[in-house]
């Protein structure tokens, strides 16, 4: 069953690539999304990862929360169905 994991606190310069590469090392990521703003395309500093299963995703989480990357601590956490278009 799959899961969709909230990443905030992202650094404007991370990209889909790389939430892609940093997650796909707890598993099979279906699809990233980076939000942007809708006027200027700026990353707004959150993303959603959504991973083939709940385990892989509930690793990424339990590793991945609290880790400094591109000088920015993340904030991981599974996403509210709300939050996920």
């Amino acid at each position: 069953m799959r899961m969709t994991i909230y990443v905030g606190r992202l650094n404007h310069a991370i990209t889909e690539l790389h939430l892609e590469l940093l997650f796909g090392h707890f598993g099979e990521v279906e699809r990233t999304k980076v939000v942007t703003d809708r006027i200027t395309g700026e990353p707004r500093g959150f993303g959603f990862v959504e991973m083939k299963d709940k385990r892989s995703a509930n690793k990424a989480i339990d590793k991945l929360d609290g880790v400094k990357l591109e000088g920015a601590i993340l904030l991981v956490r599974p996403a509210h169905p709300s939050a996920v278009s």
